[in-house]
């Protein structure tokens, strides 16, 4: 007798639908309805699975990928363990260009994935020889056979989420979605949903996340790279100090900048009060909710979807070590403090 196993083929058919919760605790002084799209339960754990599948596949049709190949790619952490994720699936060598500002975690990740890892400094311009966009560049021409997924300036970035994660947005609100907050890096994340989003219902608003130091919010609103606004920060895959071909601006309605500080916190109080162990991403993007809320952005039918891009495990040596983030001045208020201190542990 035949049996049936119900097994998937490998770990790259997880990728996508992944879950909409509901924000109860976190949001109770807050205007509307909020709903976070949770892309940690992606089999490597962050959105950029998406992208890392879905631009593999297309080089593989269009036979740009072939047996030998390797996958070269410059990243702040979370597009480089996809791509490997996806190489070891495939059978492709990967090399990755990689910020000196990603956390360690991230980066013994991507060696333990298999990927040889060349760390470059954070704090360079973008066409600095040393920054990791030059490396990535400079390591593509000298490997013979090698593909640049080069995700800042590649459409497929925004191509991904608009055939995924945007459909599944809109049928898991049943296209009762009124705002998406999505941070902006590459941009391909928000552009992609946006596109989709916009194209069903034109009067959702897209609210983008920047960061104090980045240049796409002031870019979004004057068309002009300012160079004044580059500053070292510390949040990864948030904001750039280029502007990304990937962003689609004219599909993002406006932007919002918040702090390293404050998105800190924020993702430590995502897992306090919701349970859930989000990235420092994340916790830019519940901080943003907080600051469009007071400039009056929600009512109390507002049905808002926020995507929470990764999970905490990618930050344990930053922003859930208390070392850390003592050492960065971000210290606990002395409400939060007492409250984690009254709790004690039955031995």
């Amino acid at each position: 007798m035949e049996q049936t196993i119900n097994a998937y083929d490998s770990v790259l058919d997880l990728i996508g639908n992944t879950p909409l919760v509901k924000l109860t605790k976190s949001t109770a002084n807050l205007q509307g309805n909020f709903y976070a799209k949770v892309e940690a339960f992606n089999p490597g754990h962050s959105t950029k699975d998406r992208i890392a599948s879905f631009i593999i596949d297309q080089a593989e049709r269009k036979g740009i990928l072939k047996k030998g190949s390797t996958i070269i790619e410059t990243t702040s952490g979370n597009t480089g363990f996809s791509l490997a994720m996806v190489s070891i699936i495939k059978g492709y060598d990967c090399i990755l260009a990689v910020s000196s500002k990603s956390s360690k975690d991230k980066i013994d990740m991507l060696r333990t994935m298999g990927a040889k890892v060349y760390v470059c400094p954070a704090h360079v311009s973008a066409d600095d020889p040393r920054s990791y966009y030059e490396v990535a560049k400079r390591l593509h021409k000298e490997t013979k056979g090698s593909v640049y997924i080069n995700q800042y300036f590649n459409e497929l970035n925004i191509d991904a989420h608009y055939h995924s994660t945007g459909p599944e947005i809109w049928e898991q609100t049943n296209g009762n979605i009124t705002h998406l907050v999505a941070c902006s890096g590459t941009g391909g994340t928000i552009s992609g949903i946006a596109r989709y989003l916009k194209e069903k219902n034109s009067d959702i608003k897209v609210l983008g996340v920047d960061a104090f130091g980045s240049v796409l919010k002031k870019y979004h609103e004057t068309m002009e790279f300012d160079e004044n606004e580059i500053y070292p920060y510390r949040i990864e895959g948030l904001g750039k100090n280029l502007i990304p071909d990937s962003t689609d601006f004219k599909v993002i309605d406006e932007f919002i900048k918040v702090t390293d500080e404050e998105s800190a916190h924020a993702a430590r109080e995502l897992a306090r009060t919701e349970g859930i162990f989000a990235g420092y991403t994340s916790g830019a993007a519940m901080q943003a909710i907080k600051q469009f809320n007071e400039l009056g952005k929600f009512d109390k039918d507002s049905n808002v979807v926020v995507i929470f891009p990764d999970h905490g495990s990618r930050y344990m040596s930053k922003i859930y070590s208390d070392e850390w983030m003592e050492a960065q001045g971000f210290n606990e208020s002395a409400e939060v403090k007492e409250e984690i201190q009254s709790v004690q542990f039955i031995k």
